[in-house]
């Protein structure tokens, strides 16, 4: 089994930056990419982006793209989430996920990944 646990949330106001943190333990060897997801009330779950565990290999999401950075610390086992200019309308739970299969990188329906955090929540105000 992998563990995931989100931290970093928080309400911050427009303009201002927020970073997320998802560490993993357990069997981290079975992971291939971390990615992040958002949900907001009312709406699916969507795609952030993506990072292969090694971290060589990153894909983000249009909501993503020139404002969030995903970086991988490997001594911690940890994905990081940089979230920079953010808008009110980046308000959402976010949530940290684990796909096991080789060579797939950027997978954009939840359903395909095998393990997941709790999430932390995002507010962002106007």
């Amino acid at each position: 089994q992998v563990q995931l646990v989100e931290s970093g949330g928080g309400l911050v106001q427009a303009g201002n930056s927020l970073r997320l943190s998802c560490a993993a333990s357990g069997r981290t060897g079975r992971i291939y990419t971390i990615a992040w997801f958002r949900q907001a009330p009312g709406k699916q779950r969507e795609f952030v982006a993506t990072i292969t565990w090694s971290g060589s290999n990153t894909y983000y999401g249009d909501s993503a793209k020139g404002r969030f950075t995903i970086s991988r610390d490997n001594a911690k086992n940890t994905v990081h989430l940089q979230m920079n200019s953010l808008k009110p309308e980046d308000t959402a739970t976010y949530y940290c996920a684990a796909d096991q299969r080789i060579g797939v990188v950027g997978a954009l329906s939840s359903l395909e990944y095998d393990y997941w955090g709790q999430g932390t929540q995002v507010t962002v105000s106007s």
